[in-house]
């Protein structure tokens, strides 16, 4: 492998990277037009053809590929949840104080009902308060009894927010309703002091979709340094959210506007230069929040020597980069390494969940980095939070990746 000094040009290319143009792309895939971008939607259909219009821009060759997308959970109204005690009644906000799980089934319109406890002999009609991390159980009780719904636990961020996920376990057949955990507590304390009533209401139902990669291929800059001569390398990043609320914004600028940008602009740098003999593409992909549909259709259709890296949060790096390989990555993995100490990017083992497990469950040499993602999958993902260092940080890892790439396969 060789060392740095043998690439003392790249260097130089590295720098050329910009933090605003990054910025731009950011704030404008996070902007209402786009509704948070979700699988299926008009904002996503548009974030897709936008990021279509940047590729092609770059003189890429540009296509669409389209692909079916199933059980994606859907939240068409703002769902309600309140309780009556002795006449006190306590009426609790949506992603704050409860939130929708999504083994829940569909309850459109609110339903009001005592509380019981999951261990009470008399569940009928009821709303079960199921004991904290025992909700399966507690289903299966109100199933067979014929509760009104279940309500269990579940846990907050650092800034109290309760994040949104469009993709979860097999649908039950009783709503199911996740309280934040002090309100679970308070909740479970209450009926010693008399009855309680429930009132509460879950609009989320499954549905199917068309997701939507955009791929893009640089033949000009292909051709330029000779077919074949350099390494398959493909860029990912999915622009897909989890997408809006009704009546909420969910702007999606970290997860993952971010690594979107930085994907787009390290293609504009290494595009850019000749001495970069490599052959490079480019893949957004859609439906990764709901399950990672965009990659596992592309994942079968590629030839076996490519190397994929992807980019999966590029908001806010503290310590270290996290970077997970899977496949044959052992020496893509090395020279990611040597990219980083040649960027300045400290790097770390984490896991990282995301695209490149699709890539690597179909035997491609695969390696996923993320840098995080302040606010995540809450209204408080904004621009604002996206640090213009963390974005330089990501895309000179990723232009510093392929040209090592392209000087290892011309020794």
């Amino acid at each position: 492998m060789p060392d740095l000094p043998q690439a003392p040009g790249l260097a130089a290319v590295v720098e050329r990277v910009s933090a605003a143009r990054m910025q731009a792309t950011v704030h404008e895939l996070a902007r209402d037009h786009y509704a948070g971008r979700r699988v299926g939607t008009p904002g996503g259909r548009a974030a897709a053809a936008w990021l279509a219009e940047r590729l092609r821009e770059l003189g890429a060759e540009v296509a669409l590929d389209s692909f079916p997308v199933a059980d994606v959970r859907e939240l068409y109204a703002t769902p309600v949840l309140e309780w009556n005690a002795g006449g006190q009644v306590l009426r609790l906000e949506h992603r704050r104080d409860f939130v929708e799980h999504l083994a829940s089934a569909e309850l459109p319109e609110p339903r009001t009902a005592p509380l019981a406890a999951a261990s009470e002999a008399d569940l009928h009609g009821r709303w079960v308060l199921a004991e904290a991390g025992d909700w399966a159980q507690a289903c299966e009780r109100a199933e067979a009894h014929g509760a009104a719904g279940v309500l269990t636990a579940r846990g907050t961020d650092a800034e109290g927010w309760m994040p949104k996920m469009i993709a979860g376990p097999a649908t039950r057949g009783v709503p199911i309703i996740a309280l934040r955990i002090d309100r679970h507590a308070r909740l479970a304390d209450m009926p010693a002091a008399g009855p309680v009533q429930v009132t509460g209401s879950m609009p989320l139902r499954q549905i199917s979709a068309d997701g939507h990669n955009v791929h893009a291929r640089f033949p000009a800059f292909s051709h330029a340094r000779g077919a074949g001569t350099g390494p398959r390398v493909l860029l990912t990043a999915h622009y897909d959210g989890v997408g809006d609320d009704p009546g909420q914004r969910m702007p999606a600028a970290a997860d993952n506007a971010s690594g979107v940008a930085a994907v787009l602009e390290a293609a504009r740098v290494l595009t850019a230069d000749p001495a970069i003999q490599a052959e490079l593409s480019v893949a957004f992909l859609d439906a990764e929040e709901s399950g990672a549909w965009g990659s596992a259709h592309h994942a079968p259709a590629l030839p076996p020597d490519t190397l994929v890296i992807n980019l999966d949060g590029a908001a806010q790096l503290h310590q270290a980069a996290s970077v997970e390989a899977g496949g044959p990555a052992h020496a893509l993995l090395a020279t990611l390494d040597q990219a980083a100490r040649l960027a300045g990017v400290p790097l770390r083992a984490g896991a990282m969940a995301s695209d490149n497990r699709r890539y690597a469950a179909a035997g491609l040499a695969a390696i996923g980095i993320g840098m995080g993602m302040p606010g995540y999958q809450t209204p408080a993902e904004t621009p604002d939070r996206v640090e213009a260092d963390t974005l330089v940080a990501a895309a000179r890892l990723l232009v510093a990746s392929v040209g090592l790439l392209a000087v290892q396969a011309s020794v």
